[in-house]
């Protein structure tokens, strides 16, 4: 059997390598969009099971994992900022407050597609503007849903609480895919 990551992600690449699997990377080309009556609990894995289905040049042989983060503040989700401006008042959105990551992870063999969603809660402590810019001008978060990167300066410094995985934060659910996959024979 052969792992397939369908995935651009490089901490989904890297947190599958520390899991000691080895992978081959694939480019899945697909619009990631949602219905809008979708509960944010299901979003990610909607999103996944989308990339999944996306793929259409797999073996018998092969597994495909693809997965998919959102954060929602307040029941609303967050996605990737635009531009500056959306990153800021992401940010200070977050700071001080509490929030949820969702990240799902889709297995796709030739017969279906199994999809495991995780959560967790993420407390910000108060961030000031200062900070904010610091941030931005220095990690442009502008590709991480929610505009923080939990692995980078903003998470290190103003992260207070987690209940949940760090790597469910991180962008991969790293304790769902080692489960599933020893569960597959690998």
């Amino acid at each position: 059997m052969k792992i397939l990551l369908g995935s651009n992600s490089p901490r989904r690449k890297e947190l599958l390598q520390s899991l000691g699997f080895d992978f081959e990377v694939v480019s899945i080309d697909c619009d990631e969009v949602f219905p809008e009556n979708l509960s944010v609990e299901n979003i990610a894995g909607y999103l996944s099971e989308l990339k999944a289905d996306a793929y259409r040049n797999l073996e018998k042989n092969e597994i495909l994992l693809t997965s998919d983060t959102i954060v929602t503040f307040e029941g609303k989700v967050l996605g990737k900022p635009k531009n500056r401006e959306e990153a800021v008042e992401m940010l200070q959105h977050l700071s001080g407050k509490t929030h949820q990551v969702y990240t799902a992870v889709s297995f796709k063999n030739s017969e279906k597609i199994t999809t495991k969603t995780d959560v967790a809660d993420v407390e910000f402590s108060e961030i000031s503007d200062q900070e904010i810019n610091f941030y931005i001008e220095n990690y442009h978060p502008f590709d991480k849903a929610g505009s923080y990167g939990i692995q980078e300066w903003l998470g290190i410094a103003k992260i207070s609480k987690i209940n949940g995985s760090f790597y469910t934060i991180m962008g991969l659910p790293t304790h769902l895919v080692y489960e599933t996959l020893k569960d597959l024979g690998f």
